[in-house]
């Protein structure tokens, strides 16, 4: 029976098999493994070193009944990526249309416009934003040149947010490169043709533009959307989730509840509501894409 099982493998089979071993070995334990232990931890009582306890639903109970907290990570998070996604991609489709032309030194000037997003989401660079922003920061000073007194950007919560949200909107250089690309598929004998009908450049980006780019759109709003709904290292080094919890994402929940706090089994729970959210967001971008999502093989153009 053995025998009968293996012998239709070849010693090429079996090579690529060990190959393979080390990233099956790395899904398993590394991915697959922690994801099921987390799911059985967020019904149990957990803490780090301990034995976990089971208590059922108890845990997602409290947190949509008992903490305040959470309730308030979760509208900042939801106010945090409701205004960083749109504003970021529609930033970086207006800088790939600038810089879809064939104009000297245009390699570099795209270079330049990419760096932010090597750099962006580094904590250096969350530092350096902190400093920029502080109240006697680089910001200030320049309003200071137009007779503008400082503001508290960072102890005010009616702008700490924007802070950090605008420093992940300055980060669209992989969404603009990716535009970029579908920019230059987009067939040129189409704009031809609507130059010879008389249509206007709106026009030609609404009826030609927009429709051929819209598989990588979507693609890059889930991509965002996910990213956004993870967010931790901006508002944890610029602002620690102040003033009075106006920055405190989910993303810092979680950590806090599991690594301060040593709640393992609470934060599991909370890993798997944000994996919920992200879960029906993403399943009703998929449901309503097909009313403005268009691919080249459905015959449109």
């Amino acid at each position: 029976m053995k025998k009968r099982l293996f012998k239709h493998y070849s010693k090429r089979d079996y090579k690529a098999f060990i190959y393979l071993m080390p990233w099956l070995i790395g899904l398993l334990v590394l991915q697959i493994y922690p994801i099921v232990s987390s799911l059985y931890y967020s019904f149990t009582d957990y803490r780090i070193g301990g034995t976990p306890v089971w208590v059922g639903l108890q845990n997602y109970i409290r947190l949509f009944t008992e903490d305040s907290e959470f309730t308030k990570a979760l509208a900042v998070t939801l106010r945090y990526t409701v205004t960083t996604v749109p504003l970021k991609l529609a930033l970086a489709l207006a800088i790939a249309m600038f810089l879809n032309r064939n104009i000297k030194g245009i390699n570099l000037i795209r270079t330049v416009y990419y760096i932010p997003s090597l750099f962006g989401g580094s904590v250096a660079i969350s530092l350096l934003w902190r400093v920029m922003f502080q109240d006697n920061g680089v910001i200030n000073a320049f309003l200071g040149v137009f007779g503008m007194d400082p503001i508290s950007w960072l102890g005010d919560k009616r702008y700490a947010l924007n802070v950090i949200c605008l420093l992940e909107i300055w980060q669209f250089g992989s969404s603009m490169v990716m535009f970029l690309a579908a920019l230059k598929q987009v067939p040129s004998s189409l704009y031809e043709a609507a130059s010879i009908d008389g249509a206007g450049k709106f026009t030609k980006f609404r009826k030609i533009t927009f429709p051929q780019i819209t598989p990588i759109i979507f693609f890059t709003l889930i991509m965002q959307l996910i990213t956004a709904l993870q967010a931790y290292t901006s508002a944890q080094v610029i602002t620690n989730g102040g003033p009075l919890k106006s920055t405190y994402l989910l993303g810092m929940k979680l950590y806090a509840e599991g690594f301060s706090y040593f709640r393992m089994g609470y934060a599991s729970a909370i890993s798997w509501i944000m994996f919920l959210i992200i879960l029906i967001i993403t399943l009703f971008l998929f449901a309503t894409s097909k009313k403005w999502v268009h691919y080249e093989d459905e015959g449109d153009f």
